[in-house]
């Protein structure tokens, strides 16, 4: 059984065959029941190499940026820099004592104390710890700048 096909006008050429026309047109706008949810499309997600790839590679930089910023990781070259300046002060830390008994020893060191208290700044007392030999441990053929800057101030204490 055909459906009827209303009458329109059409001219005498016109060869088209004509079609019924329904009465209720379809939504070309989806549903929101048709659309996918994100749950949906992370199940139906295909990862390709290109992608594993590069969330691989992101994944090192980002770990290596937090491991180096945050997570006290150093390199070899850095941890070698801080190992050589412990070892330092911990060499100044047990010589300055002994400056400071070898001054100590000295008879004139009340007037010496009196003349390192007049010195202004930390180099003029670290040199004359230097001159007056206090700083030169035995072994050593010249006194260490440092260990005298140390002695001095633990002098002046």
């Amino acid at each position: 059984m055909a459906e009827e096909v209303p009458n329109e006008f059409r001219p005498t050429n016109d060869s088209r065959e004509r079609k019924p026309v329904s009465a209720q047109k379809e939504n070309p706008i989806k549903s929101e029941e048709s659309k996918p949810t994100f749950g949906q499309k992370w199940r139906n997600l295909q990862p390709t190499k290109a992608h594993l790839v590069w969330t691989f590679l992101i994944a090192v930089i980002l770990t290596m940026i937090v491991g180096f910023n945050w997570g006290g990781w150093v390199s070899g070259t850095s941890s070698l820099k801080a190992g050589e300046a412990m070892a330092q002060t911990a060499v100044i830390d047990r010589l300055a004592p002994i400056c400071v008994a070898q001054y100590d020893l000295d008879p004139d060191k009340a007037a010496k104390l009196v003349e390192l208290n007049k010195q202004t700044t930390s180099y003029q007392r670290s040199q004359f710890v230097r001159d007056q030999g206090w700083a030169t441990i035995s072994g050593m053929e010249k006194p260490d700048p440092k260990v005298a800057d140390a002695c001095a101030k633990l002098i002046i204490q």
